[in-house]
């Protein structure tokens, strides 16, 4: 089989130093930098700009007026060679922004593979995003946070630095997220309150209903009025130790975290 032929128009700006893999096409008006590494079949649409030491993988679409690789919104960077990596088969929309890393944060911005950045959304300095993530339409992550897999961040819902958020968590639209948010948990409001299980999700994904339905009841002991939330928590770890889902949310708490607080349910 044959390499694909590579399509840069004319009007493109290309380094000679960047490495194009086969069958890409960057259109009209685009800049791409020295550093910067575009895997086979890569489209990047028009006027989108790729600088500094990104790798961006196979087949990701990137629509125009976008800004990637840009040097990190932080005072604290001082020019030092961090990198920011994009996996496979994304797909990212008009006006998105990310950022490489910082020395302060591991040097590395991490994108997964498979997953849509819709318009206006930002990845910050040293994040790490997992695959099949979705970010709705402004929705943004302030430095070093934590993404995990099948996570809907909803529009205009910003998320704090050194926030972790749990694989297939939802947050809702016009959400702050200032704790960290577990695993398969829902959250929304002004200031983010746990309002639930993110249980569309969880089908979506193929749990079953038993598996779901004891998921429910750990949550409900987890989050409920007696005791304190270490004791909860310890007594959820004994009682469903053969859960795949619930040992998950239960490592994701006792995990360390700089923000050192889990998004828990309105009390009112």
């Amino acid at each position: 089989m044959t390499a694909q032929e590579t399509k840069i128009h004319p009007t493109a700006i290309v380094d000679a130093a960047a490495e194009i893999g086969s069958g890409v096409e960057i259109g009209p008006y685009s800049v791409i930098g020295p550093d910067v590494v575009l895997g086979d079949g890569c489209r990047l649409k028009s006027h989108v700009v790729v600088e500094g030491r990104t790798r961006i993988g196979a087949e990701t679409e990137i629509f125009p007026f976008t800004s990637i690789g840009q040097i990190p919104q932080d005072l604290k960077y001082n020019g030092e060679p961090s990198e920011l990596h994009i996996g496979a088969r994304n797909v990212i929309r008009e006006h998105v922004t990310m950022n490489p890393g910082t020395e302060g944060g591991g040097m590395l911005t991490k994108v997964g593979d498979g997953c849509l950045f819709m318009a206006g959304s930002h990845v910050a300095h040293d994040c790490m995003v997992g695959d099949n993530v979705i970010l709705a339409n402004n929705a943004t992550l302030a430095g070093h946070v934590s993404v995990g897999d099948f996570v809907i961040l909803g529009g205009l819902s910003a998320v704090r630095q050194f926030c972790r958020i749990g694989k297939h968590a939802m947050v809702g639209g016009l959400t702050g997220v200032e704790n960290d948010v577990i695993p398969f948990g829902t959250v929304m409001g002004d200031r983010a309150r746990l309002s639930g299980l993110n249980l569309i999700g969880l089908k979506r994904r193929g749990y079953t209903p038993d598996q779901i339905s004891e998921l429910r009841k750990a949550y409900r002991l987890l989050f409920a009025d007696e005791g304190t939330f270490q004791e909860r928590v310890d007594e959820v770890a004994r009682e469903y130790q053969d859960h795949e889902a619930v040992a998950e949310i239960v490592a994701f708490i006792r995990a360390t975290s700089s923000r050192g607080a889990i998004c828990q349910p309105s009390k009112d």
